[in-house]
């Protein structure tokens, strides 16, 4: 059915998009004029005929045949790659390109969005549209006064930055889209903000040039806007910038970046949480000072709340718990302030909870094992101990395996809680890694301490009682008088 329905769509296609490249050819003929006139020539345009003709040609020919819903109704371009293939084999785009230099807004809107549409679907359209020479236009598009046709063209220059960033570089739109963050329009700046993370997100040397171009600070300055939109834009860019390098990363955390992606974290709407907590993860994953850095900006227990919010949606929970790991791996100090925030036992609370999704699962457990790698507190460890299913409690042991030894007063407090006797209870195969650190850890105490809290022995203990035969010493010997043998005596002289 799917295959009827594209190749009816591709027929319809066809059709219009001949009646549709008639006007597209005459607009271009137009656009030609335009340029004339842009050069001070009068007369091209009375040869065209009187200006009042020329406007109600446009309003209801080429406007017609441009706007978005005609657009999407004759070329379906929009559906998916076969459609926008064929309004390009069928000659439209460089008709569609021409129109970007029309005197009219509404015209050049039409052609962006159009543009848009095609280069969405694949690199080599998006490599069509450059080819065309549309990123020069566009960009001078997006430098027009009209906020509408601003944000029709930011938005092009982000499908096309989707496949060829480099080509949206060497455009010169960075400067241009950093500068149109000046603009008071919230749908402009998310637009903006939108095109210039798609840059950033390509490669490292892309990222350095967005913020060579001066995006960082208005990005982080764009994070406590009051549009939430714009918000989640600015965070999804900050991301796109640290994600690369440390020194990204740490240019980002020294430009002052980690306080407004942590109030982002604790703002009202969710909507810049996870870009938000992605951000602090990937400047924590890069060095231990950086991760440092995310702790000592009260990160840790903004996401530990996240994780205990029970409307925290599934990629929050998985954001969250990823920055966990993220910031706990890297040393016993980093771990305990994960630990301190409580955040293990609640890590393994969405591990465990069979209404927990499988990527929110496996994120949890991820961030536990790299929490535990490096965690030393022993209170932390010992919630999992009695707790934890066998995946993680091998880890938990392996922390105690390295404690132990070297701690009388862990050693002791290890009996007391009852941890000794939680580990002989474990069920074990011979030559696996826990049974190994069960043995390590059963090597730190007395063998019969060991046997005491080993499951059945207080069985074995009454089994030995029923067999033991009493070995009861005699009293009344002639060659070791006792005490009773005399009393005995004295009483029967009695």
């Amino acid at each position: 059915m799917s295959k009827e329905i594209n190749k009816l769509m591709t027929t319809v296609v066809s059709f219009y998009s001949g009646r549709l490249l008639s006007s597209l050819q005459t607009s271009s003929g137009r656009c030609s004029s335009t340029r004339a006139a842009r050069c001070g020539s009068a007369r091209c345009w009375q040869s065209r005929g009187s200006p009042s003709t020329t406007r109600a040609w446009r309003d209801s020919s080429l406007t017609e045949a441009c706007s978005p819903s005609r657009w999407r109704t004759s070329t379906n371009s929009t559906h998916n790659e076969e459609l926008a293939s064929a309004t390009v084999r069928l000659g439209a785009l460089e008709h569609i390109v021409s129109c970007l230099e029309d005197f009219d807004t509404q015209v050049k809107e039409n052609a962006a969005w159009a543009l848009g549409y095609i280069a969405k679907h694949s690199q080599y359209l998006a490599g069509l549209v450059v080819d065309a020479g549309a990123l020069p236009l566009l960009v001078l598009a997006f430098q027009e006064p009209e906020i509408s046709l601003k944000q029709i063209a930011a938005g092009a220059l982000i499908d096309l930055a989707q496949f060829n960033p480099e080509a949206v570089v060497d455009a010169g739109a960075i400067c241009h889209l950093v500068r149109g963050l000046e603009n008071q329009d919230p749908k402009l700046k998310r637009s903006t903000l939108c095109a210039l993370g798609a840059v950033a997100s390509a490669r490292p040397e892309l990222a350095e040039a967005v913020v060579a171009g001066g995006a960082l600070p208005p990005a982080l300055l764009h994070a406590g806007h009051d549009n939430a939109p714009v918000r989640r834009a600015a965070a999804c860019l900050l991301r796109d910038i640290v994600k690369h390098s440390v020194d990204l990363a740490q240019l980002v955390v020294n430009t002052g970046g980690c306080g407004p992606l942590v109030e982002l974290l604790s703002e009202g709407t969710k909507s810049a949480r996870v870009p938000a907590s992605m951000a602090l993860g990937y400047i924590a994953g890069q060095s231990d000072q950086l991760a440092m850095a995310v702790i000592e900006a009260k990160a840790v227990v903004t996401l530990v709340d996240i994780l205990h919010n029970e409307d925290s949606e599934d990629a929050e929970l998985c954001a969250a718990a990823w920055t966990l790991g993220h910031i706990a791996k890297h040393s016993p100090q980093h771990s305990l302030a994960v630990a301190v925030a409580n955040a293990l036992p609640r890590l393994l609370q969405v591990y465990t909870n069979p209404k927990s999704s499988a990527e929110v699962k496996a994120r949890a457990s991820c961030a536990l094992k790299q929490s535990l790698q490096c965690c030393l507190h022993r209170p932390a460890l010992e919630t999992l101990l009695h707790a934890a299913p066998t995946c993680i409690l091998k880890y938990v042991l392996a922390q105690y395996s390295k404690i132990l030894p070297n701690d009388a007063r862990a050693r002791r407090l290890f009996v007391t809680t009852g941890a000794l006797r939680r580990v002989q209870e474990i069920d074990t195969v011979p030559g696996t890694s826990l049974k190994e650190y069960i043995n390590i850890i059963n090597s730190c105490f007395p063998e019969e301490i060991v046997r005491y809290y080993s499951p059945g022995y207080s069985d074995t203990l009454l089994d030995r009682v029923e067999a033991y035969t009493p070995q009861i010493p005699e009293l009344f010997t002639d060659r070791v008088p006792s005490d009773c043998q005399s009393e005995l005596t004295i009483e029967n002289g009695k």
